[in-house]
């Protein structure tokens, strides 16, 4: 694989363009359907493409890199080169705070290193029986949903949510649970809408969306500072760098905003309030927003593919009988897991992934200037003809161990790679796992709506019901 800064730099090709319309590009385009364009870009120019949006004067360049080689690159092997300095981050900053996904540098190995011990896999295999707790509630729930029909994308979000909610702040996750669902859908908005704008104005005019977000950022920060507050009055050192894990995450005491609290590193670092404040907004973000995507996709693939269906429900039954599954089971039930990363494949939480050039870097045969606006894109690398064949087709299959040896590394990335790699997939896997089993033991499921427009926002998100008709099957 060709790379490295400097290397080649002004050499080879021009990188290919994506056409689209006079003096405003591919604007249009990228605004109705963003993953469609990339897709397109991919299957007309290859691996390297500059996608060009905006009229002259405002004009954004991309440069969009779709090859597992080309991914792992920008991500990992020449990762110092590319920098998370876009506009985008810096919306999500300025909204979610600098937590770990979206600082750097000096910042982002101090936190790291204070959060790490959090989330070693001893401890997060602890947290399987808050996330069997909150499926159980969902499961109760769906005897009453009229006609049987359940939107999965709006339950799966409430699951995943109440369940991130609960290890973060224990007895407090009805306090902040209703403020987080009320609150980040305004905010996310908010940051998409300034994220992907040519300019914007200051975010200090009181115009209705600028006053609205206000709003809703003092109450989503009211609550955790309340609960940060009280923490920080109780939490002990003694918890600091252990590696036991979780009880319930319901005392009070063990839930991980105390442990967050309590954290301290070799050298005597710790989080302050604000600091403390933007890893819980961050992972209250990645933590249920990416793992109710995998959920939902996940049944509503299996609600249009009833073998496949069958299949997972006979494995969960045969491993599990009646009881509540735990993190041990993962190994044990290789056929949902393989579904799972079906489901990621297709349907990538995180469908592209921004980053900006900070020196010339040679990709392939093509040159990414220093300076560029790069993408990579798992919604598109996920649907590589070279390594996906007849990639729109929903095949478990395809993650067998032996399939998985025959692929690139970055084939599949649902959880990006390289020293940013997702700090939480150990916990996405289980908590996804864990609530699967649970909710396919307990619910057969027919797809009512069987296709679901998506678009790309924080992640991906579906702009449509996700509605199946669901039906008791363990009596």
């Amino acid at each position: 694989m060709a790379g490295g800064a400097d290397a080649g730099a002004g050499s080879g090709p021009e990188v290919p363009e994506l056409v689209g319309v006079p003096l405003f590009g591919s604007l249009f385009d990228l605004r109705s359907d963003s993953l469609g364009t990339y897709l397109r870009a991919q299957h007309r120019h290859g691996d390297v493409v500059r996608v060009t949006a905006g009229p002259p004067g405002m004009r954004a360049e991309l440069y969009c890199v779709f090859s597992p080689e080309g991914a792992q690159q920008v991500l990992a092997s020449d990762s110092a080169n590319f920098r998370k300095d876009n506009a985008f981050y810096q919306e999500v900053r300025d909204s979610f705070g600098n937590g770990l996904l979206t600082s750097q540098d000096e910042d982002y190995l101090r936190q790291r290193r204070l959060v790490q011990p959090l989330f070693t896999r001893r401890r997060v295999d602890g947290y399987a029986g808050a996330v069997a707790a909150e499926t159980a509630s969902v499961i109760t729930a769906w005897e009453e949903a009229v006609d049987g029909v359940v939107d999965v994308s709006d339950e799966m979000t409430h699951l995943a949510l109440r369940a991130v909610a609960r290890i973060l702040f224990g007895t407090d996750v009805e306090a902040t649970a209703d403020v987080v669902a009320r609150c980040f859908p305004v905010i996310t908005d908010y940051v998409l809408r300034r994220g992907y704008s040519p300019a914007n104005i200051p975010r200090h005019w009181p115009t209705p969306g600028n006053r609205r977000a206000a709003a809703a950022m003092d109450e989503l920060y009211g609550v955790c500072d309340k609960i940060i507050a009280e923490r920080r009055g109780g939490a002990g050192a003694d918890t600091a760098g252990q590696d036991g894990a979780g009880q319930d995450s319901g005392d009070g005491g063990d839930d991980l905003l105390t442990l967050l609290a309590a954290a301290r590193s070799s050298d005597d670092e710790e989080f302050d309030a604000s600091e403390l404040r933007d890893q819980v907004l961050i992972f209250l973000l990645a933590g249920h927003e990416t793992t109710a995507t995998s959920l939902s996709f996940a049944l509503h693939l299996l609600a249009r593919h009833p073998e496949e269906q069958s299949r997972a429900r006979e494995e969960i039954s045969r491993v599990l009988g009646d009881r509540t599954p735990e993190a041990a089971d993962l190994d044990r039930l290789p056929y949902l897991t393989r579904v799972l990363k079906e489901a990621m494949r297709l349907y990538p939480a995180a469908p592209v992934i921004g980053r900006k050039a900070v020196v010339d870097t040679r990709i392939g045969e093509h040159t990414v200037p220093a300076g560029a606006d790069v993408i990579v894109a798992p919604w598109v690398t996920h649907r590589h003809p070279e390594h996906w064949p007849d990639p729109e087709r929903f095949d478990p299959e395809r993650f067998t161990p032996e399939a998985e040896a025959a692929r690139p590394r970055y084939a599949w990335f649902p959880f990006g790679g390289g020293p940013r790699a997702c700090i939480g997939q150990h916990f996405s896997m289980l908590e996804s796992v864990v609530a699967l089993a649970m909710i396919l033991r307990a619910y057969a499921f027919e797809a009512v709506d069987t296709e679901i427009p998506v678009g790309a926002g924080i992640t991906l998100r579906t702009d449509g019901p996700a509605r199946c008709r669901v039906r008791r099957v363990d009596g």
